[in-house]
């Protein structure tokens, strides 16, 4: 389940600092588009420049995002990388201090209302946009009896399958692959 490009997050300034919707934004960007520079970055999330450039100083001083010079053609051109692909946190690891663990919190929450918008966005996208995508698009729902070890076991083979699909080498058949998010969320809860 350890991968070296996902970084477990015990730093409660470093989720204050991803978790702010425009700089979640900006890391999405740049997990699907790889490294970009100031102008791209505020190009794709209509953003002015100062901004985003003042928002990717707050990743880098939490070691989200750095600085990819050797892409630069000139010295006045700054490119930007991830420094892992993914994160991830646990609520719990905030628990002996009540300020940590609100923002964990709060991180959690934004994290959800984040993927709730993507999806949302799809399905008020207009039919013609629908209409390239058939039936691929696709939600399902389960409940399911499992103790606390079989969740951590169902929860580790979707992320190995996700992984999968993420990190397999794309064919050259000049098909037109998009960007597609796609999230899981295994929590116990009433019906």
């Amino acid at each position: 389940m350890d991968s070296p490009d996902v970084r477990q997050i015990t730093d409660s300034r470093v989720l204050a600092a991803m978790a702010h919707p425009l700089r979640r934004r900006l890391m999405d960007v740049l997990k699907v588009h790889g490294p970009s520079t100031v102008g791209q970055l505020a190009d794709r999330i209509d953003q002015a420049p100062a901004n985003v450039s003042h928002h990717l100083k707050v990743l880098a001083a939490a070691d989200l995002v750095t600085e990819a010079p050797e892409l630069a053609r000139d010295r006045r051109e700054r490119w930007w990388r991830l420094v892992t692909r993914g994160l991830r946190w646990s609520n719990t690891d905030f628990d002996t201090d009540p300020a940590a663990r609100a923002v964990a919190d709060a991180a959690t929450s934004l994290n959800l209302d984040r993927h709730v918008a993507l999806a949302r966005a799809w399905h008020a996208a207009d039919e013609s946009a629908q209409a390239t995508w058939n039936d691929a698009p696709f939600s399902t729902d389960h409940w399911l009896r499992l103790t606390p070890d079989e969740l951590a076991e169902l929860s580790h083979e979707m992320i190995d399958l996700l992984a999968r699909w993420a990190n397999r080498d794309l064919p050259d058949d000049g098909a037109d692959r998009r960007p597609v998010f796609v999230f899981v969320h295994g929590v116990p809860a009433r019906p």
